[in-house]
């Protein structure tokens, strides 16, 4: 007996033939793909945040790909979401993984980066194809897979005429305008911020340090308040909450109590009494953060225990318990099995093979039985909550703490296996990423009455066509973001430190070469993580990345990477170093980290997500207020409009907020790149032959006026918060849902 619902009835009857896997469903699908993936790559850098880019490119297919004559296109507009789909859900595994080589000590290249992401993604889709028949179409009326069907109900309305593609694009041009201003014109601050002293006064100031080291801070970024809106009011709150923690009490408590200490305490390279509260949050509070955010993302995990054992279980009775429910009808066809196993094995195999991978036998098998384990895991749990709730940095730290358990039980411990164990880490975090949004898509498919067939090619496409564009992505924006400083005096450096270390063509020669013909050609170094044991003592040297010369095994260069410093924080990579370091090292700076799990331990105890709150500890409250601002307006928005709170089907807001975020992050990328270019002013940000309106009062760089510049960005703020409120005007749709 077939695995079917006799009372179901698709959109498209399975009797109907309609066009569907076309090349130009699936050009614009590969084409979105890549804007979405490459915006999800830059949000999940900036703040450890991604939305949901099915959706909108549901709205935007609708909109472009139009029925041809006696035809029916909601098939097409199905493929072209399920092939663009693939971009955002990489790319938030891939940013939440890979960049956590740089923190480990091993550089990060845009080759490498792709063969991850490319391995994990096909994985996924292999892994979860079989799990369709029980997940998709047993459980049909039981898992409820919200976004898989909020995407159903957006092309079925599609179809009858009701689209919503018009938000979309004002909030995208809306974000193109905003952020061109910034970040290519000058013609706002970056970030907009007020010393408390200047708001109470001298007079007050003068009697206590606490108001001259604490900053309230807001960086001028159109996608985060976008991100703001579509997260809702609660979250954004409890995010803020944990960035008010350290800039409020963290920062001017360390302060307080270190300015007495003499000489360097911890890690830093000079006295507290004389950091800036940057440095202090740089030195101690984000130390404290990564605790915080460890501990999070435990009890995320610990919460998704009975879902991840209940998914198992029931998975397996229904693959094994069950028959194969398998008909003739066009929507009942799937991938055959043989082909997904051999896929599944060969791809895993090849990663053992490629040296590149630096994955031995073991570790290829370990991806394979984590990889199916948290792929039906992943699956199931995205029926039960919604992938937007589904606890991927928990899976994540649970297949990391395994497997650097596994490494240890049998004496393979030390900083050499960390690479190996972030390697196993990222490609079943991609796979289960990718698991979670195929099923997702499939859903949508089985409720308009695709071919599944057709859409797992498609899913395939969707991240062959991503990867790239996520890779190139990732490694610009670190590229564009990273420093290197030659040092003064040059020191020897431990030969086994070197063992296995990648090497990097030095970017301050190969800039000195670009500028000057006459500049040497830029040389290969080691890249190294050094700790303080590593240093001279002395030498006011931080512990951290340097390029070491191959010929003299010395240390010529101090680097300081985009991604983990400035503007690009990669929370949730930094909770994966901290995992596989503390297990495979044990070298941290366990009372800071301690006092970040005591935090979140306390957050639990309120009853509210330590892992939320965790990230708004490590992340600067610069990068948190506008995620704050823009779930105030959702707030606002909700209210005053008489809908739900922070309602998962609100739709007029959400668009034009995906298209906000959408726009504002792909200038933000293209804005990124001015920094290779010849002459482009590093210390400001941008290039003085592009930034026309840097110099007045109110700019980037203009010179200050009583505070004009950082009043104006808070205006130009309001006025984005206003649009965004008006875009999120009109009713949701009130007809009858699919089934």
């Amino acid at each position: 007996m077939a695995d079917t619902n006799p009372g179901f009835v698709p959109l498209v009857h399975p009797d109907e033939v309609q066009p569907e896997l076309t090349l130009r469903a699936l050009l614009l699908g590969a084409i979105l793909g890549i804007v979405f993936g490459a915006a999800s790559t830059y949000l999940a850098l900036r703040v450890g945040l991604t939305v949901s880019a099915s959706v909108p490119i549901a709205v935007i297919a609708i909109a472009i790909l139009r029925p041809r004559a006696g035809k029916r296109a909601i098939l097409e507009h199905n493929i072209t979401q399920t092939t663009g789909s693939a971009g955002e859900s990489v790319a938030a595994a891939v940013v939440f993984t890979v960049p956590a080589l740089i923190l480990l000590g091993y550089p990060m290249e845009v080759g490498l980066t792709t063969l991850i992401a490319l391995t994990g993604g096909v994985l996924g889709v292999l892994m979860m194809v079989p799990l369709r028949r029980y997940l998709i179409v047993k459980e049909h009326g039981k898992l409820r897979y919200p976004e898989g069907k909020a995407c159903a109900e957006i092309l079925r309305v599609g179809e009858l005429g009701g689209t919503s593609a018009k938000k979309v694009f004002v909030g995208m041009g809306i974000g193109v305008l905003f952020q061109g201003f910034k970040a290519v014109l000058g013609g706002v601050k970056g970030t907009v911020a007020v010393t408390l002293d200047k708001l109470v006064g001298k007079t007050v100031a003068g009697k206590a340090a606490y108001f001259g080291k604490t900053e309230l801070a807001c960086d001028f970024d159109p996608a985060l308040l976008g991100v703001g809106y579509i997260i809702g009011y609660r979250t954004s709150l409890i995010m803020v909450a944990g960035s008010l923690l350290s800039t409020l009490i963290l920062i001017p408590m360390v302060f307080t109590f270190g300015q007495a200490i003499q000489g360097n305490f911890g890690l830093a390279t000079k006295p507290i009494a004389e950091m800036s509260s940057v440095e202090i949050w740089k030195n101690y509070v984000r130390q404290i953060g990564a605790g915080a955010v460890a501990m999070g993302g435990l009890f995320a995990l610990w919460r998704a225990l009975p879902a991840i054992f209940s998914a198992l279980t029931q998975s397996a009775k229904g693959l094994f318990g069950g028959g194969s429910g398998r008909t003739g009808d066009r929507t009942d066809r799937d991938t055959p099995f043989p082909i997904l196993l051999l896929g599944a094995v060969g791809l895993v195999a090849m990663v053992a093979l490629v040296p590149a991978f630096q994955v031995d036998w073991l570790g290829a098998v370990m991806i394979l039985v984590f990889g199916f384990l948290f792929a039906v895991v992943s699956s199931r749990v995205t029926g039960e909550v919604g992938s937007t709730s589904t606890p991927l940095s928990g899976m994540t730290i649970a297949v990391l703490m395994g497997t650097c358990a596994i490494f240890v039980a049998n004496g393979m411990s030390g900083a050499q296996y960390s690479v190996l164990a972030l390697m196993i880490g990222a490609i079943v975090c991609i796979a289960i990423s990718n698991a979670g949004t195929c099923s997702q898509d499939l859903k949508t498919g089985y409720l308009v009455g695709a071919t599944p067939v057709r859409q797992q090619g498609a899913l395939i496409v969707g991240v062959l066509a991503s990867v790239l564009a996520v890779g190139w992505t990732a490694y610009l924006l670190n590229a564009s973001e990273t420093t290197e400083t030659r040092l003064a005096t040059r020191f020897a450096v431990a030969p086994a430190l070197l063992e296995g270390k990648g090497e990097i063509v030095s970017k301050f020669e190969s800039n000195a070469r670009a500028t000057d013909a006459n500049a040497p050609e830029p040389k290969s170094y080691r890249f190294v993580k050094l700790d303080v044991a590593d240093l001279p003592q002395g030498a006011g040297l931080e512990p951290g990345n340097y390029l070491v010369d191959t010929a003299t095994n010395e240390a010529v260069y101090r680097r300081l990477d985009g991604i983990g410093s400035g503007r690009l924080q990669a929370p949730q990579a930094t909770l994966m170093a901290t995992v596989i370091d503390g297990i495979l090292t044990q070298r941290l700076p366990w009372d800071l980290i301690l006092i970040g799990v005591a935090i979140s331990i306390f957050i639990e105890l309120l009853g509210f997500r330590a892992l939320t709150f965790a990230v708004g500890v490590y992340l600067p409250l610069a990068s948190t207020m506008p995620v704050f601002l823009g779930g105030l307006v959702r707030k606002t928005s909700d209210r005053l409009r008489k809908r739900e709170p922070d309602a998962e089907d609100e739709s007029h807001g959400t668009l034009w907020c995906s298209g906000l975020i959408a726009g504002a992050s792909i200038l933000g990328i293209l804005s990124a790149m001015q920094s290779f270019l010849p002459d482009f002013d590093r210390e400001v940000g941008l290039h003085p032959t592009l930034a026309i309106l840097r110099d007045w009062s109110g700019g980037a760089a203009g010179a200050e006026v009583e505070g004009l510049g950082d009043l104006f960005g808070f205006g130009l703020l309001a006025v984005l918060c206003y649009l965004m409120f008006l875009g999120a005007r009109g009713k949701n749709h009130e007809a009858p849902k699919v089934p």
